[in-house]
């Protein structure tokens, strides 16, 4: 139980939801950490300017806005079906207030990988704070989300997702995810997709990280099948530490099913590296012309 996968480090919550000035924030938000790679495209100060003043600030706003009205429909939504509709409105606005259209590429039939009438567990790498607006807008059903039980102490974010019924793991006492993880699996069992971010946060160098032990327990546990999913680009259009949107196209690339029919945890090992060796097979791909 204390080996259970979740998705993001506290201290690698998006910036475009974090107050300015929140403790464990590393280096300047107004400046990439990152060098320029050779022959990158070139974003100046009219980008910075448009994403400091234009694009973060709009961000903001929906995500005050939206969120305090989510919240108010959360205590007469059971199933949290109006609060994904509001989750799903609040990622559409965001993917176009940052110019950043998104081309969805699958190695086989899409709709066998968005096939959601069966158990399915969606394994996605996480490269920016924008990945999981991107998932929202472009998963075509409703799905929950594995977090970290210190993100619930961040405003309107915690909120959200206490209220929305996403499954929260708490790893500094295992035992007090006992209820969420049993949930999660009548959820997975009864055929409510479970995202999760195996390499357990954002990358910060845009490279995918090791996956965490226990990454893909609940998938063994209900038998459910595992959709590899890689974000190509989201990291150069928003990586950590910085409000700089450098908006460009991207894509999401979605892999063959791995079945997990038969398996116990004693192949967790085996079935991560399975799937992370399919995500880098999708990360490496080229990009289509």
């Amino acid at each position: 139980m204390n080996k259970i996968a979740t998705t993001v480090e506290p201290e690698k919550e998006p910036a475009v939801v974090r107050p300015a000035g929140q403790p464990g924030e590393a280096g300047s938000r107004w400046d990439d950490q990152r060098p320029e790679t050779s022959g990158a495209k070139h974003y100046g100060w009219p980008s910075r300017l448009r994403s400091y003043f234009i694009l973060s600030p709009l961000i903001w706003a929906y995500t005050l806005i939206l969120g305090t009205v989510s919240l108010a429909c959360s205590f007469f939504d059971r199933n949290g079906r109006i609060q994904h509709k509001f989750a799903r409105l609040w990622s559409w606005m965001v993917m176009k207030t940052t110019l950043s259209p998104v081309t969805i590429k699958g190695t086989g039939a899409l709709a066998n990988a968005f096939d959601n009438t069966k158990p399915r567990v969606y394994a996605v790498t996480h490269a920016s704070a924008l990945d999981i607006p991107i998932l929202y807008v472009y998963l075509p059903f409703q799905f929950r989300i594995v977090f970290k039980s210190e993100l619930l102490a961040y405003p309107f974010v915690g909120w959200h997702l206490r209220r929305s019924g996403q499954v929260c793991i708490n790893q500094q006492n295992p035992a007090a995810s006992i209820g969420a993880i049993k949930s999660a699996m009548r959820s997975l069992r009864g055929g409510m997709p479970l995202v999760i971010f195996p390499e357990g946060g954002r990358t910060r160098d845009g490279k995918i990280q090791p996956f965490l032990p226990g990454a893909f327990f609940l998938a063994i546990k209900t038998q459910a099948d595992i959709v590899p999913i890689a974000l190509v680009d989201t990291f150069d259009l928003l990586p950590m530490n910085t409000y700089h949107i450098r908006c460009q196209p991207l894509e999401m690339r979605v892999g063959e099913p791995i079945s997990t029919l038969g398996l116990t945890l004693q192949d967790t090992e085996r079935v991560s590296a399975q799937v992370k060796a399919a995500i880098e097979a999708l990360q490496a791909a080229p990009r289509s012309t």
